[in-house]
Parts: structure tokens; sequence; C-alpha cells
């Protein structure tokens, strides 16, 4: 069946699922959304403790795993590895660019362990070994975009590894970070690689921008017009800055070489507030050449009543003047955009480790069970 995930894809963006789980194989639930014209799977620390804490799915591989490990980090990653691998190999014939035309399709994305996201030298390391253990040619590592994550992200595509770059919030951090894929990518070229095999993508968060924007918004008293307009401008400016970047004689001579560009994924798609419409985030940033990743309900949503129709490229000049009437209000950008990614980092690594402390606790419960026994 033909859904509008479809047309999406038709018009040039790959649509993928923020939400990855052990049940969500084994019960046909991934390959169904596949069929509904999902192609990438983009998964973070807050999920994946959600899917360890939700469901007793992971018990008979933990019982496997528990002996062979004393550490809740090496469990958690023999778990994780087994979910990435099938989501990997069920998405395999949608990573074939002789198949599909592009390199935005058919990929998985897991997260360096978000205590690294200030350490530059570990995020590589960490960023290696995901690569190694998944070993998979579809698999992207995600690198938050960080100031200590930009030399991370060259180093680790200067290693052949493809990245998604996770937490992108302001337009120079953005920027950072296809500057960095594009240093990355000579280094590899250098160095005899292979251009063609390495791919990136720049997860922009759009949803969190209007929460805290708005927040600010309502304390200075600013317009009400304002309130819900800075995600999807903030967004826009962005795909503009991709189309500059990613273009010219500079870029010319690695994509003449097999190179992909960054591509711009739309994360945080699902709407926060109430009043307005769920699916807007994913409607407005409708354009070629980039990837949106929404959570369940927000593509049964679009499936069911979404517009498909591009209105990435529309209204940019409209979208530099809404951040500069953000600033005239009283609401510093800089300042939004900085605070959400430093919260962004927190609320990862808290939530990868209440993940840890919630495999310590099936640890002990497991051991308990046996014992009974």
């Amino acid at each position: 069946m033909t859904t509008s995930l479809h047309t999406m894809s038709g018009l040039g963006q790959s649509p993928w699922i923020d939400q990855l789980s052990r049940t969500m194989l084994a019960d046909g639930t991934l390959q169904r959304y596949v069929d509904r014209g999902v192609r990438g799977v983009t998964t973070n620390p807050t999920i994946l403790r959600k899917a360890l804490e939700d469901q007793n799915s992971y018990d008979q591989q933990l019982r496997q795993v528990l002996p062979e490990h004393d550490d809740d980090k090496e469990v958690f990653l023999a778990l994780a590895r087994t979910d990435v691998q099938q989501a990997c190999d069920l998405l395999a014939r949608y990573a074939d660019p002789a198949r599909t035309g592009n390199r935005r399709d058919g990929w998985v994305s897991l997260e360096v362990d978000p205590a690294y996201a200030a350490d530059t030298d570990a995020t590589v390391a960490e960023a290696a070994r995901l690569h190694h253990l998944v070993d998979r040619p579809n698999f992207f590592v995600k690198i938050p975009g960080t100031a200590a994550g930009m030399p991370a992200i060259e180093e680790t595509i200067a290693n052949g590894i493809p990245v998604n770059v996770t937490l992108l919030f302001s337009l120079e951090r953005h920027r950072q970070a296809a500057e960095a894929y594009i240093r990355g990518l000579w280094r590899f070229a250098d160095a005899g690689g292979d251009p063609a095999s390495v791919a990136s993508v720049a997860s922009f968060f759009v949803s969190r921008i209007d929460t805290e924007a708005d927040r600010r918004l309502d304390e200075v008293g600013g317009p009400p017009d304002l309130r819900g307009t800075l995600a999807v401008a903030n967004a826009k400016m962005a795909y503009q800055s991709y189309v500059r970047i990613f273009s010219g004689s500079g870029w010319e001579d690695l994509a003449a070489a097999g190179a992909t560009p960054q591509y711009c994924l739309w994360a945080s798609t699902s709407t926060k507030n109430p009043d307005y419409r769920d699916v807007r985030y994913v409607e407005e940033l409708l354009g070629p050449d980039t990837v949106t990743t929404m959570p369940p309900a927000t593509i049964d949503a679009f499936v069911d009543h979404g517009v498909a129709e591009p209105r990435l490229a529309t209204e940019a000049e409209e979208a530099a003047l809404v951040i500069d009437r953000f600033g005239r209000a009283g609401v510093d950008y800089d300042d939004v955009t900085a605070t959400l990614e430093r919260d962004g980092v927190q609320v990862f690594a808290d939530s990868f480790h209440e993940l840890l402390e919630g495999i310590r606790r099936r640890r002990v419960d497991l051991l308990q069970e046996a014992t009974r026994r």
C-alpha cells in the first residue's frame, strides 16, 4: 500500500523512525513500518532506556551475557548490538545506492556514550569501537555536535566511519559539523579511501527550539505571533546553509570522487505543544536531499492526515527575519541554542546512567530468580 511516506521519499526526503526495541523486531512492528515507507532507524539513550525498562524481551539474552560480563555497559552493548544488527539487516536492501539512487535510506544509528561528549579522544575511540562491534555497512555512529565533538567527527570520518552528528541546535554548530565532515572526507581520500564509502547526516533538533523559545518569549511578553515560529525558521536556514556548503568548486571535487553531502536530518519532530498541529514540523520541513526522523505516533499521524508537499525551500528570507525579531523581542538566539545543547547532553547522559542502573537491577532480579530455582 502506498502511503504519504512513499510520497515523501519520492520528493527526496527519507523517513526514519525514532525508536528501536527487541519487541519491535520480534513481533514485526518495525517491518510493518518499513512496509509503510520507513527507510531508516535512529535511537538515543532515552529511547533505549525505555525499551529496556518496559519489556522483558531482553531477559533471555541477559541470562546468556551476564556470566560473560560484570560491567553493565558491556551488557548493554551486547543487547544493543543485537537490536542494531537486526535492524541493519532488515533495512540493508534500502541502503544500496545502486537500488535506491541515494545514500539517505537504510541506515540505523547508535550513540556513543554521552559521558564522552566533552572528551574528543574518548569519543573517537568509542566511535571506532561501536563501528567494529556492530560491523554493518549501513550503521551510523552518533556523535554529539558539541565543541569537543567537532574534531571527533572529523577524525571518525577520516577513519572511514559513517557519522550521524546529533544534538545540533544552532546554525553555527551545524556549519561546523559540515566543515568537519568535509575535512574528514579529504583526509580519508588523501589516505587512499573511497569517499563513496563514507556518509553522514546532521541531526538538527526542531521542536525543542520552540519549547524553549516560546517559554522565553512569554517571560518577556514578546509578540504572540512569534510563538511557534523559531524552530521551523531555524531549520530552513540550516537547509540554506547546507545548500551553500555542499555546492561550488570546493565540494565538486569530492562529489566527483563519489562523496555524498552531509544531509540535514530533522530530529525532535513531534510537537510538544498541543496547540500546534501534530505533524507541523514534518510538513513544514519536507524537502529534497534530507531526512526526517519521527516517533511512531508522529508517523501514524502523518500517514493518517499529513500533507506531503515540498515546503522546506520556501520563505527562506522570512526565516532570517524571524530570528532577528526574536532578538529584538529580548530572546537571545545564541543563548537558547547553547542552553538546549547543554541540557540535551545532560538529558542523554542521565538517561544512559539510568539505563545502566536498570540493567544492574535486572541483573540482581535474574540472579535471585536463578538462586530460587
